[in-house]
């Protein structure tokens, strides 16, 4: 799910290419920039009416590495609204947005998702879902120590949302989330490999969570500074509808620091643990660019990546980036687990100067191979 999220929202990066698009109005918004005249989708995003139809490449190594789609996107630009003190706060955008792909490997999809702010409730939500058919491979290791994988045929029916509330003007806010995922399991000419169990052939996660969030970023989509932090707990219970009992951990920080006027540097922890009766395609895994795709899974993940991006001038900025981490089944097995390593680089371009939004296309390097990825705003978009 987090995957799939991931390329509806890379997908704007045709944005670039949406200047032989029309919008359902009179008169057609300026592609350019007031200030330097240069390419700009601010004041399209901000004026077009209807959908606009964005081309999508999908770039995920566990999906084949390559694949092609289409994707209806809007960004809606929310006004500053004044709290009880009288400060003004700013709101983000609304994001809408939706895809249909299709991939090498003959992995499908079509989902939909929505990201904005309830004032009245001074809240913030996210929803999305759709329907997946995903062929991905999965790796496991023989009694005897040596590796082998098998590749799976995933249909599923996947739902998220969340609702958090604000407190007061402080970047702080907490809700609940919830998870949903009916997924039928196969393998194409075979039979399933004995760690999968009977029940994962067709099968329901329901599960609900709590979140507690920090976030003083200055905008969303490309940060210059500012912190993102976030604590989940989850919980899949027969009693809640679901076919599995276990437990879920999630834990982020991500931090954006303007070392000089034109370098900022960020840095990222995240761990994950399960606990209990999870499927075989949800256990946690290496989460950097250049490693597929549940490559690496276990119990237990955690990796820290570091960027730095310098603009070279107002539009132009190149990337470079490095990380590690570990999978592993308990927290006494990670001085013996191997680490995963991978870094690369890239170059971005400030698409949309009033939305801060940075679009661009990375190339790293893991343990095994080259990948190259489609990057909208931020690698760490969650």
């Amino acid at each position: 799910m987090k995957t799939l999220l991931k390329v509806v929202l890379t997908a704007t990066l045709a944005l670039l290419v949406t200047l032989s698009v029309c919008a359902q109005k009179k008169s057609k918004p300026s592609m350019f920039d007031s200030l330097d005249h240069k390419l700009d989708m601010s004041d399209f995003l901000i004026e077009a009416n209807g959908f606009i139809p964005v081309p999508v490449i999908v770039t995920e190594p566990a999906l084949g590495g390559f694949g092609l789609g289409v994707a209806p996107i809007f960004i809606t630009r929310r006004k500053p609204t004044v709290d009880k003190s009288g400060k003004a706060v700013r709101i983000p955008p609304d994001v809408t947005g939706g895809v249909g792909m299709y991939t090498v490997n003959n992995t499908w999809a079509a989902l939909a998702f929505r990201q904005g702010t309830w004032l009245k409730a001074g809240s913030k939500y996210r929803a999305g879902g759709g329907y997946a058919n995903i062929n991905m491979k999965f790796y496991r290791n023989t009694a005897a120590g040596k590796e082998f994988s098998t590749e799976f045929n995933l249909r599923t029916t996947p739902f998220t949302g969340s609702l958090l509330k604000r407190f007061g003007s402080t970047p702080w806010s907490a809700g609940v989330d919830y998870t949903f995922l009916n997924t039928k399991v196969s393998v194409d000419g075979g039979s399933l490999p004995d760690f999968v169990k009977s029940k994962e052939i067709n099968s329901r996660v329901s599960m609900p969570g709590l979140t507690l969030e920090f976030d003083s970023r200055d905008n969303i989509f490309t940060p210059n500074k500012g912190i993102r932090s976030q604590v989940n707990v989850s919980f899949s219970d027969d009693g809640f509808g679901s076919d599995y009992n276990y437990q879920n951990l999630n834990a982020f920080i991500y931090g954006y620091f303007q070392m000089f006027h034109n370098v900022v540097t960020g840095l990222r922890y995240e761990m994950q643990q399960v606990f209990g009766d999870v499927p075989f395609y949800l256990e946690p895994y290496v989460d950097l660019r250049g490693v597929p795709t549940a490559r690496y899974q276990g119990n237990i993940f955690s990796v820290g990546e570091v960027e730095v991006r310098w603009d070279i001038v107002s539009r132009w900025s190149v990337v470079g980036f490095g990380g590690a981490g570990k999978a592993y089944d308990s927290w006494g097995e990670f001085k013996n687990a191997s680490w995963v390593g991978s870094g690369g680089g890239g170059f971005r371009y400030l698409i949309a100067r009033k939305f801060k939004v940075r679009m661009g296309v990375d190339l790293a390097r893991g343990p095994e191979q080259w990948a190259y990825y489609i990057v909208f705003g931020s690698s760490w978009l969650r």
